[in-house]
């Protein structure tokens, strides 16, 4: 493998992947894999593959992301020698998607959750997977993830919705780019009147050259989350009244609630959720276009009315079942993320050898030791000391404390350096899922997703 900086060479038998001036350019060999598939040499040992199918890979411009496309490869710079990926199986989440919207009633329409990063799993490459899929619109939690959206070339006009609380002088913005927002109180909106109406001003007076369109909003209601939204039907009917004075700055696009327990086998809080929400509905002279009450668990264990005609698909759509081990997916989720690495030290200690801060590991005689370039500054725990990965299909225990960049593990051989190890994902007839390390953490695997950090970069494939 060669690397050179700012122009392709030619290389007989590789394929060539080409940067922008700021990356470096890399050549890289195909080779197959032990399940079959192809995979990418390593600089450093031609026996480390990735465990994609499509090893074609494309710089987005989104955060640490490198996705799968064409046969050009964007490389960041920072990150060309970083053994440690995260793998994003698009066609999974794709497929999570369509398997969703088959069990439902052909109109009701499926907006993806892609707050957070997508779940940690990369925003914009995550909602186009969810769009070929066939999701209508998507939800995030604040104004900036609508916004990276928005400003995408493959999002100028799909459905954003805004679904935590944003500040009054943010309305104008978001009126602009067509962002939908959430509304708890008739006070925010009569703040945020004041905003518009001075935008629509300015506007006439030439001091912008768009006219302003009406904000839409989607009115959230606390049923029993206890989170956000407002709880009385009095107080609904005064921001339904606030809306028919004030159409031409706002428009009632949505009403809806979130469910505490619909991952939960005790269903007992939910049906009171449940006819809260239908009794505040029921007060509305005329509903607004968007009635959502179903979050991944409840759209998954329980048949949203047909009153309702959206739903909001989050953690389902990345594979991870919203109600872990307790309640069975009615169709099989495919989790999209792997997480691997490799071995970069490997040594053979003597029986006594300490390994690790507190000297907390004493070896046997004998022991393989192996180093994997992963810590908690990636977002690898350091309450993952005794956690299995896998080389090759056979689980090696984490052993020692985890450090911050690096973490050790005990081999049943050597091994060389450059040998894949699979942290999150498929080894051959073995897999580590999201939902082991969160129960080996007292966790759920939502946190977890979440908790992997920019230092590991995102790869997409499929």
């Amino acid at each position: 493998m060669t690397i050179v900086q700012n122009q392709i060479k030619p290389n007989v038998g590789n394929k060539m992947l080409k940067s922008s001036s700021a990356d470096i350019i890399l050549t890289t060999s195909f080779v197959k894999n032990s399940s079959g598939g192809t995979g990418i040499t390593s600089p450093s040992n031609s026996k480390s593959t990735s465990p994609i199918s499509s090893p074609i890979l494309k710089h987005s411009t989104s955060g640490n992301n490198i996705s799968a496309g064409n046969n050009t490869t964007f490389l960041n710079n920072n990150n060309i020698f970083r053994k440690t990926i995260a793998w994003i199986d698009r066609e999974a989440i794709s497929s999570n998607v369509r398997n969703q919207l088959s069990r439902m009633n052909g109109t009701t329409k499926l907006f993806a959750v892609v707050k957070a990063n997508g779940y940690g799993h990369g925003a914009i490459e995550v909602a186009k997977a969810a769009k070929r899929g066939g999701a209508t619109g998507f939800c995030v939690a604040i104004i900036e993830e609508a916004l990276e959206l928005r400003n995408h070339d493959s999002f100028k006009d799909d459905p954003l919705l805004v679904m935590g609380l944003s500040h009054p002088n943010e309305a104008p913005i978001m009126a602009k780019k067509k962002i939908s927002i959430t509304v708890t109180n008739l006070e925010w909106l009569q703040d945020a009147l004041l905003f518009m109406s001075q935008q629509q001003k300015n506007s006439q007076n030439g001091a912008s050259t768009q006219p302003l369109l009406p904000l839409n909003v989607h009115v959230a209601v606390d049923t029993g989350m206890g989170r956000i939204g407002l709880t009385s039907v009095e107080d609904l009917a005064k921001i339904q009244s606030f809306f028919n004075q004030h159409s031409a700055y706002f428009k009632f696009e949505g009403i809806f609630t979130h469910f505490a327990t619909a991952d939960s086998t005790d269903s007992t809080l939910y049906a009171i959720q449940f006819e809260k929400f239908h009794r505040m509905l029921s007060s509305l002279a005329k509903k607004p276009t968007y009635v959502h009450i179903s979050n991944s668990a409840s759209a998954l264990y329980h048949n949203p009315p047909i009153w309702c005609n959206m739903i909001r698909f989050g953690i389902a759509m990345y594979g991870l079942n919203p109600g872990g081990k307790s309640i069975p997916s009615p169709f099989p989720l495919k989790q999209a993320l792997s997480l691997v690495t490799e071995l970069v030290h490997v040594k053979r200690v003597k029986e006594g050898d300490t390994i690790g801060y507190g000297a907390t590991y004493k070896a046997k005689e004998g022991d393989w030791i192996g180093t994997l370039p992963i810590g908690y500054a990636d977002g690898w725990r350091r309450d993952l000391q005794g956690q299995t990965v896998l080389i090759q299909g056979e689980r090696c225990e984490i052993i020692g404390r985890v450090c911050m960049d690096q973490c050790m593990i005990r081999m049943p051989r050597e091994y060389p350096v450059g040998t894949q190890v699979v942290l999150v994902g498929k080894s051959e007839k073995d897999e580590i899922t999201l939902q082991e390390l969160s129960d080996k953490l007292n966790t759920i695997h939502y946190e977890l997703a979440c908790c992997f950090t920019n230092r590991v970069p995102r790869l997409y494939f499929n």
